[in-house]
């Protein structure tokens, strides 16, 4: 086990804690070296009943070289699987569900022995329907519809935030915004993103905060979380709110990269932490508001949270002994209606389909492909090819999800 799963682990049995967590810096260094994969869209489409999706295969841009921004409905429930790629090179999407690319990530030296967690994206060319590599951007969100993409140049955090045409590779526009930007989501609709601001670089780890981990020392990343900004996408008007970092009873915070993202319904925010509630929601000027009820039992580490028409949710894992399978559950009590043959459940594909992470026969559980379950059914479907087990690797994907 690696030190992101002992972490994962580490933060779900102080989920379960009563009592205040131990001050002492040992117990708590798995936790400080946390590195959370953030979660790009967690829940992937607005409350309706009916997803309202870009069709695979439809133009992205009209004759005479505009933008086509009419939508087409999704009734076929087609699946676009790949399962002998991986990384994949071509398309993989269920539903309403598509992979609009991928990441892959490993922790580069600095000279001054500080190291820094880098990100390569391979994204979307809606054209060709291929994944093409591109090296400019430290971190990237795509909109719903797959044809937009925010990006944040190499050196976080940074003074702008790039609105990227996935059809063209060029960005359309950039967006000034006044405090410096580590972290981006769009909201279900994309007509917002919440670009989550930073006084230092949420991926550097510094040498000069270094701590023991595992009988060596290893530079530490340093919680510095100053707020967000609110940008409305059409007019790129950008206005920015102070939330800095959650912190515990004793005054440490658990993640250096804190980003906010949006609720179920667009009209929230929320970030996950630590602690038994699992996370704290916020207005849109940064005042802490209570939990939406359908989002009571939502688990913040389960990246497919509700499904799209809000009557099931996402579940941890529930395999026994050698079985790989994951809950799903009644967002209204929080208890389990059935189990799905899934490892991780990362998005809808529709109200009864999500693409998980599988395993395959080996039952090494780092040896992962992506696969489309069906609540009521013991299949799983191969969408990908396997990725690697090793960490930090050109294998090791991360696929990252919007809406058709």
């Amino acid at each position: 086990m690696n030190v992101e799963e002992l972490v994962r682990d580490s933060l779900r049995e102080m989920a379960g804690e009563t009592e205040p967590p131990s001050g002492t810096l040992a117990d708590r260094v798995l936790v400080l070296r946390r590195r959370r994969r953030t979660r790009t869209v967690a829940t992937l489409a607005a409350s309706t009943a009916t997803v309202i999706a870009i069709a695979v295969g439809v133009p992205l841009l009209d004759g005479s070289g505009g933008r086509d921004a009419r939508p087409a409905r999704v009734g076929d429930g087609r699946v676009v699987a790949h399962a002998d790629q991986s990384p994949p090179r071509d398309l993989i999407g269920a539903g309403g569900a598509v992979v609009a690319g991928y990441s892959t990530q490993k922790r580069v030296k600095q000279p001054d022995k500080d190291e820094i967690t880098t990100r390569t994206y391979w994204l979307l060319d809606p054209g060709s329907r291929t994944y093409k590599k591109d090296t400019r951007w430290s971190f990237v969100a795509v909109a719903p519809g797959a044809r937009l993409a925010a990006v944040l140049e190499r050196e976080l955090p940074v003074s702008r935030v790039g609105l990227l045409d996935l059809s063209t590779g060029k960005v359309e526009r950039w967006i000034q915004v006044p405090q410096g930007v580590g972290g981006l989501a769009f909201s279900p609709d994309g007509t917002k993103l919440v670009a989550t601001t930073y006084a230092k670089n949420p991926d550097r780890a510094f040498w000069s905060k270094r701590i023991p981990v595992n009988d060596e020392v290893e530079p530490q990343t340093v919680p510095s979380r100053t707020g967000f900004t609110l940008i409305d996408v059409a007019s790129g008007d950008a206005q920015w709110h102070k939330l800095p970092y959650w912190k515990d009873e004793l005054g440490l915070s658990l993640n250096a990269r804190a980003d906010l993202e949006f609720s179920h319904d667009g009209k929230l925010l929320w970030e996950p932490i630590p602690m038994k509630s699992g996370s704290v929601y916020h207005s849109f000027d940064g005042t802490k508001v209570a939990t939406p009820a359908d989002e009571a039992h939502v688990d913040p580490w389960v990246d497919a949270g509700l499904s799209p028409d809000g009557k099931l949710v996402a579940g941890g894992f529930a395999g026994k002994g050698k079985e790989i399978a994951s809950a799903v559950d009644d967002p209204a009590t929080g208890k389990r209606i059935t189990k799905v043959p899934g490892q991780q459940l990362l998005a809808w594909a529709d109200g009864k389909r999500l693409i998980a992470w599988g395993i395959g026969g080996d039952h090494n559980e780092y040896h992962q492909r992506l696969v489309l379950v069906t609540v009521g059914s013991k299949k799983a479907e191969p969408l990908s090819g396997f990725r690697s087990p090793k960490d930090d690797t050109g294998g090791r994907w991360e696929p990252l999800f919007t809406t058709r």
